[in-house]
């Protein structure tokens, strides 16, 4: 079960129910992944760009990590949307807005 005080965010993906979650190592991935530096530029760029689907897949597959599910990104990928679309959209707000205090859109 998600922890909102500790940033977890829940999110059901198929029949398979995930916490999301930005520790710093999935923040360092994602500083990684995004060559942005530092954690502004983490915030800055879901700021000021629109997301790809292969972004979402970065930032869903590090949130999944940092929640303690071990899926690398193929397996991400692979996840089914049967909550939709917005549904893990609206959760990776949530997690983000958990790490930096605002939401940027998604």
């Amino acid at each position: 079960m998600a922890n909102r005080r500790r940033g977890e965010v829940p999110l059901v993906l198929g029949a398979e129910r995930y916490t999301l979650c930005l520790t710093l190592g999935a923040l360092a991935e994602l500083e990684d992944a995004f060559a942005t530096g530092d954690l502004a530029g983490i915030a800055e760029r879901f700021q000021r760009e629109r997301l790809r689907a292969r972004d979402l897949i970065v930032l869903l597959g590090a949130a999944l990590r940092g929640g303690g599910h071990a899926l690398d990104d193929a397996a991400v990928a692979a996840l089914p949307l049967a909550g939709g679309f917005s549904a893990v959209t609206a959760a990776l707000g949530e997690v983000l807005e958990a790490a930096f205090g605002t939401a940027p859109d998604p």
